[in-house]
């Protein structure tokens, strides 16, 4: 078991990523999703404007650096993905067979996800047809959602969702996820930068930069905007105590963990930067009310869209950005999944794929309802990941003990890291993590 602890060869029987840029797509296609899109620039304008970012940015910075750089390192010490990193952590103590069993909440917490997600993309791609086909345009966005989110209203859409990220995930585990991410995620970027400039040429825009970035300092008094800034800075990175986890078990011991985990987070948060820029501008200029959630996507901003020249172009452009971030977070999940199995029953990379796939179609088509999936949606992001990820900050920082992990985290660096790292994790972020769990309970709809 801790034949991990020679650090002379690390090859996973998966592979690995070839470059650091690779890894770091990879990482950001992960954490970039919807989260990014619908929930970011209502909760920006909402809770402050610009002096949210304060609350905002200093979480990124704590939850970025320890937080993923915690994820990254266990994986690539057990050098295997959920399962076996939560069975290392607990064989240090002497319970390994616990420290597996538990390994399986956050690893049903990655499947759980990857089902309603897999829904949701559905719905994009839905949306990204009838942009195409021009039927934004003479249906009504909020009857053409309905007709989608209803009971096995969107069939087709969401198979073909689930059987693209099984393809790309059975053209090689790192070689698929890193050749893809290579292409979608700076794809991403140059689309929402395009929406962007666009959007800023709409007569009444400013009203939407004011929305988000005239600053409301008082807000920084009230504890709900620091509550609600700290859960979208944590489930923003997608530190779940698994997806992470397998991605940092495919990573060379020549990379630097903590600075991979540092690039991570500021591209997440340009991610969600430019879905600000590019969304609440187009609402403000059209006098459309501002919501959050699938309603801001497959809504509002169809509404808009409609509205201006060259509406379906800039409305596929819209659909097809979204599509990047959902199906990059699709194949994380997919893939924490599947390492799982491979490693722990022995399946071979085919059977652990399909069958991941199998049951994420099969139990999705029974919730594709709209408020089916939310509720599906809701367990699993308020109950089950946060439990999770707090799991996972405890087997590692607590149970296998900073003293084993900065072993690992100090590889690839040119500097040790100090004392501080470790307090910060312990006594710091560990102690957030809690706190997110438990918040998550008493705020309707949880923080995330």
């Amino acid at each position: 078991m801790h034949e991990s602890d020679n650090h002379s060869s690390h090859v996973h029987r998966n592979g690995g990523f070839r470059t650091s840029f690779g890894f770091v797509l990879a990482c950001v296609g992960s954490a970039v999703g919807m989260g990014n899109i619908w929930m970011f620039p209502y909760r920006l304008g909402q809770y402050g404007g610009a002096a949210f970012l304060i609350p905002y940015l200093l979480f990124i910075a704590l939850f970025g650096l320890v937080g993923l750089s915690a994820e990254f390192a266990i994986g690539r010490r057990a050098k295997t993905g959920t399962l076996g990193s939560y069975e290392y952590c607990w064989a240090s103590r002497g319970k390994g067979k616990l420290g597996y069993l538990l390994g399986w909440i956050p690893l049903f917490g990655s499947l759980g996800i990857a089902i309603g997600y897999a829904v949701i993309v559905g719905w994009v791609l839905k949306a990204l047809a009838n942009s195409v086909t021009g039927a934004f345009l003479t249906t009504d966005s909020a009857e053409l959602f309905s007709q989608m989110s209803s009971t096995f209203g969107n069939v087709g859409w969401h198979a073909v969702v689930v059987a693209a990220a099984v393809a790309i995930l059975l053209f090689g585990a790192t070689k698929g996820i890193e050749k893809v991410n290579k292409i979608l995620m700076p794809a991403f970027y140059v689309l929402f930068i395009i929406l962007a400039v666009r959007v800023a040429l709409l007569p009444g825009a400013v009203e939407g930069y004011k929305f988000l970035f005239v600053p409301k300092w008082e807000a920084l008094l009230q504890k709900d905007t620091w509550v609600m800034a700290m859960g979208q800075a944590f489930f923003s990175l997608s530190i779940t105590g698994s997806g992470m986890i397998v991605y940092g078990s495919y990573l060379s011991k020549d990379e630097d963990i903590p600075k991979a985990s540092v690039n991570t987070a500021i591209f997440d948060t340009l991610a969600a930067m430019l879905a600000a820029l590019a969304i609440m501008p187009a609402v403000f200029a059209f006098g459309i009310e501002p919501g959050r959630g699938p309603s801001l996507m497959f809504v509002t901003l169809p509404k808009v869209f409609e509205q201006m020249p060259m509406s379906q172009l800039f409305a596929a452009f819209f659909f097809v950005s979204v599509f990047f971030a959902g199906i990059t977070s699709l194949i994380n999940m997919f893939e924490a999944v599947c390492e799982s199995w491979q490693s722990r029953f022995n399946l071979s990379r085919t059977a652990a794929t399909l069958l991941c796939g199998i049951i994420a179609l099969g139990v999705g088509l029974f919730i594709e309802n709209g408020d089916m999936v939310s509720s599906w949606m809701d367990f699993i992001t308020i109950i089950v990941v946060p439990f999770g990820a707090l799991l996972g900050a405890i087997s590692i920082y607590y149970v296998l003990g900073w003293e084993e992990i900065r072993g690992e985290l100090q590889l690839g660096r040119r500097k040790p890291l100090g004392n501080w790292f470790g307090i910060v994790a312990k006594y710091i972020y560990v102690p957030l993590a809690v706190i997110v769990f438990i918040l998550g309970f008493v705020y309707d709809g949880g923080i995330g």
